[in-house]
């Protein structure tokens, strides 16, 4: 079955590939080199990614997805959220979203640092019916950086039950326990179940 992913990160494609398994052939942005940048300008997780997904399918009249995602950090009031990927904007960048969000935090005791990564995912089906899949993995923020995998605020979200980052587990554990692969998984078995029609 042929998916479309709207992203143009070849990592990610090749993360939600191997979550999927085999039976899936991914197409991506990449396959697509004038297809336009996308404004994630929406309140939510699930508008952007919605109207991302509605942009692909309309360019492609074929099955696809696109996911949103961010850190929800409790002591914050759920900030960065939407806007994690931007945090320290101007010109954010992964160490500087990570200095800021360690800087905001200071003085906040371990138990308070409570915080969750959540992925929205929204697919569209042939016919352009939507659905939506959730993945949410639970944790807290640390007090430095650990670990050298990974990417975004990884290096510093660890899962209690395991006592590390994410940034310190390997690709294949993180896949199994994160948000997305999460997420992914959710659509994977909605995809079993509803096949689609053969052409």
């Amino acid at each position: 079955m042929i998916l479309w992913v709207a992203t143009r990160n070849r990592h990610k494609v090749e993360e939600i590939g191997g979550i999927l398994g085999p039976g899936y052939e991914l197409k991506s942005l990449l396959d697509l080199p004038d297809f336009p940048e996308v404004e994630e300008d929406g309140a939510t997780y699930r508008e952007n990614a919605a109207k991302k997904a509605r942009v692909l399918w309309e360019r492609v009249k074929a099955p696809v997805f696109a996911d949103d995602s961010g850190l929800e950090v409790d002591a914050l009031g759920g900030r960065p959220g939407v806007h994690s990927m931007r945090y320290s904007a101007p010109d954010p960048t992964h160490a500087k979203n990570i200095e800021k969000l360690l800087g905001e935090l200071q003085g906040v005791p371990l138990l308070q640092r409570t915080a969750r990564f959540r992925c929205t995912l929204v697919h569209r089906d042939a016919e352009g019916n939507e659905q939506v899949f959730e993945g949410v993995v639970e944790g807290v923020i640390g007090f430095a950086v650990q670990g050298e995998g990974g990417f975004g605020f990884d290096p510093v979200f660890i899962l209690p039950e395991r006592g590390l980052t994410v940034a310190q587990m390997s690709a294949e554990e993180k896949n199994q326990i994160s948000h997305r692969g999460r997420a992914v998984l959710a659509l994977r078995r909605h995809l079993e179940k509803n096949p689609p029609a053969a052409a």
